[in-house]
C-alpha cells in the first residue's frame, strides 16, 4: 500500500478530539442542532441546507486507476485519477479532521444479504450527515457483528475545499474513489447523495464479480410472495410507484439479485419531497418524522412547517428516512427472484408509449439504453427537462462494461421467467411545454395490469418506430391513452418527434460495439 495512505491511519485519527462512533438518532440531532447544521421542522424531520451543491456533481468523481482497476473500469464512463492525487487529498483530509474537535463515526453494512453485504465505516465532519448515514445504511444491529471487518472507509468532509491548480481536481468539490485503498474521499460538497452514490458505485464494482446483478431500481413484494423491481433515473417514479399500501417494500433504490433473491443495499429510502402531497403519496409523506432529515426544503417562517412547493434553493429537495419508518416494509429487505420488471422513463419527447411489453431482447437493449429525461435540480445545471441515456439506468454508478450488467439482467430474465415492461411516465400530446404530464393515477393502473398478469394475453399493436408492443387495453386506463399517436392534434408533428428520438437512440447504441445483432435489432428501427 502507499506509504502517504499509511501515513495517518484511520484507527490512529479517530483518538483525535472527540470521536463519536454510532450515536443514537436522538444524540446526533442533539449535536446538529446544537451545532446550527439544522432546525427541526414541525414534523419532527432535521431541515438542512447543502450551500451551492444541492445535487451530485458527476463532473467532479472519479475512480483512482491503478494495477485493480486499470483493466476493470470503463474508463469511457469514468474520470481516472492517480493514486498520488488520493493519497495527497487523504493526508490533507486527516490533517483537516485531525485540528478540528469534533468527528462522528458510522459504522454498519451495504446489503441485507449476510452473504453479501459491505463493511462501512463513514467518517462525517457534520453530526447531520452522519444521521443520514445511519438512515439510508443498515444499522449493525441489522447485521451479525462478527462479520464486520475490513471496511470500505468514506471520509465526508465538506469544509475542505481542494485546489484545482495543486490538489488535481477539477474544482473544489471532489468524489474520489480507491479500490486498492478501500476508501472514499469526498471533499468541497455537502449534498449528501454522494456519500450513498459512492457507496453504491463500490457495490457495483463488487457484486458482479460474484455473479450478482447490481441494480439501481426500487424493490417491492405483493402479498402472494411476488416481487417487482423498478429501474429508473431520479424523477421517473420509483420511489413513488413502489412504495404502496398494497405491497411490502422490499427497498427504494438499489439491490443485488443473486440466486438467492433479491436483497436491498441499503437501509433506507432517499425520497424527491418537491411537490409531495400526503393526498398523492401518503406513505412518503407519513416517513417524513422524528429523525428524518430534509435536505434543502424551505420552511415556513412562522412555524417551520415544510413548504414542498417552494423550490426556491433547488427542484431536487430530498428526505432521507429508515426503512424501519416504512409501515409496510418488508422487514427483512430480502426477497424472491422477481416476476415483473418494470423500466420506468420520462420522455420529453412525449412519443414513447405509456406502456409497452418487451422481449428479453428489447430489455437488454433499453437497459443499455437507459433513455429518460433529467429533470430539474437532480445534478447541478440542469433547469428544464433534458433528453439523455444513462446505461443501465445509472451509468454515474456503474464503473464496470455496460455489457457485463447487460449480459447478467438478460442471464436472470430467462432464467427465471421474468415479465418485463417499460412504462412512459413522461409527457403525452405534444413534447415537455406542448403535451401534458401522464396522469399519475393512470400510471398506477398500468403497473398494477402488469403486476396482475393481464397483460400477458391481451391485444397488442406493434408500434412502427420503436417496435414496441404495445397493449391495446390495461384494466382502468382510457384505450386511446396507451397509443401515443392518438393524443397528438398533429399527426406529421408525432412522427417528426418519434423519428428524431428514434435516432437518437441509434446514435446512442453505436458505442455498444460488441453486443450481439439480436439485441442491436430490438431497438427503433432503421432506415426511418
Amino acid at each position: 500500500m502507499n506509504q502517504l495512505f499509511s501515513e495517518t491511519p484511520i484507527s490512529e485519527l479517530l483518538k483525535v478530539g472527540n470521536t463519536f462512533i454510532n450515536l443514537s438518532v436522538p444524540e446526533l440531532i442533539e449535536h446538529a442542532v446544537k451545532k446550527n447544521e439544522g432546525v427541526l421542522a414541525s414534523n419532527g424531520a432535521l431541515c438542512v441546507t447543502t450551500g451551492k451543491y444541492t445535487g451530485r456533481s458527476p463532473k467532479d468523481k472519479f475512480i483512482v486507476k491503478d494495477e485493480l482497476t486499470e483493466n476493470m473500469i470503463d474508463w469511457s464512463r469514468n474520470q481516472s485519477i492517480s493514486d498520488d492525487v488520493f493519497n495527497t487529498l487523504y493526508r490533507k483530509l486527516t490533517n483537516y479532521l485531525c485540528i478540528k474537535k469534533d468527528r462522528y463515526v458510522f459504522r454498519g453494512f451495504a446489503g441485507a444479504d449476510p452473504e453479501h453485504s459491505l463493511s462501512i465505516q463513514i467518517i462525517n465532519e457534520f453530526a447531520w450527515q452522519n444521521l443520514f448515514c445511519r438512515q439510508l445504511f443498515i444499522e449493525p444491529s441489522k447485521v451479525n457483528l462478527n462479520q464486520y471487518h475490513s471496511p470500505f472507509t468514506v471520509l465526508s468532509v465538506p469544509g475542505f475545499k481542494a485546489d484545482p491548480a495543486t490538489d488535481g481536481t477539477k474544482s473544489e468539490a471532489f468524489i474520489i474513489i480507491s479500490i486498492k485503498h478501500r476508501a472514499v474521499l469526498i471533499g468541497g460538497t455537502e449534498y449528501a447523495g454522494e456519500i450513498k452514490k459512492s457507496i453504491f458505485t463500490v457495490m457495483n464494482y463488487v457484486l458482479p464479480q460474484k455473479g450478482i446483478m447490481p441494480m439501481h431500481c426500487s424493490a417491492n413484494q405483493g402479498k402472494d410472495g411476488r416481487v417487482a423491481l423498478f429501474f429508473g433515473l431520479s424523477g421517473t417514479g420509483k420511489t413513488t410507484l413502489s412504495n404502496t399500501t398494497d405491497r411490502l417494500l422490499i427497498g427504494d433504490d438499489e439491490h443485488g439479485w443473486s440466486d438467492h433473491g433479491v436483497f436491498n443495499i441499503e437501509g433506507g429510502c432517499y425520497a424527491k419531497t418537491m411537490r409531495l402531497t400526503q393526498a398523492k403519496e401518503p406513505q412518503i409523506y407519513a416517513c417524513i418524522q422524528f429523525g428524518s432529515v430534509l435536505e434543502n426544503v424551505v420552511l415556513s417562517s412562522a412555524d417551520r412547517t415544510p413548504d414542498y412547493t417552494n423550490g426556491s434553493l433547488t427542484e431536487n429537495t430530498r428526505v432521507a428516512y429508515s426503512m424501519s419508518t416504512v409501515r409496510n416494509a418488508l422487514s427483512s429487505s430480502q426477497g424472491g427472484h422477481p416476476s415483473t420488471i418494470i423500466f420506468l422513463t420520462a420522455d420529453a419527447f412525449g412519443v414513447l408509449p405509456p406502456l409497452s411489453i418487451l422481449t428479453t431482447e428489447q430489455a437488454m437493449y433499453q437497459f443499455l439504453s437507459g433513455y429518460t429525461s433529467k429533470l430539474a435540480g437532480t445534478e447541478r445545471g440542469i433547469i428544464d427537462p433534458e433528453a439523455t441515456f444513462s446505461t443501465c439506468f445509472g451509468a454515474p454508478f456503474m464503473p464496470l462494461q455496460a455489457t457485463s450488467y447487460a449480459k447478467l439482467l438478460g442471464n436472470f430474465i430467462n432464467k427465471y421467467n421474468v415479465n418485463v415492461f417499460m412504462v412512459n411516465t413522461g409527457w403525452i400530446g405534444g413534447p415537455f411545454g406542448v403535451g401534458e404530464r401522464i396522469d399519475l393515477s393512470f400510471t398506477r393502473k398500468m403497473i398494477q395490469g402488469a403486476l396482475d398478469n393481464c397483460l400477458n394475453e391481451c391485444d397488442t399493436v406493434n408500434d412502427p418506430i420503436f417496435g414496441l408492443r404495445i397493449p391495446k387495453s390495461c384494466p382502468g386506463v382510457p384505450n386511446h391513452l396507451l397509443m401515443p399517436w392518438n393524443s397528438w392534434h398533429n399527426q406529421e408533428a408525432y412522427e417528426r418527434a418519434s423519428k428524431a428520438l428514434a435516432h437518437l437512440f441509434i446514435r446512442n447504441f453505436e458505442r455498444f460495439s460488441n453486443v450481439p445483432e439480436l439485441i442491436r435489432s430490438a431497438g427503433p428501427i432503421k432506415g426511418l
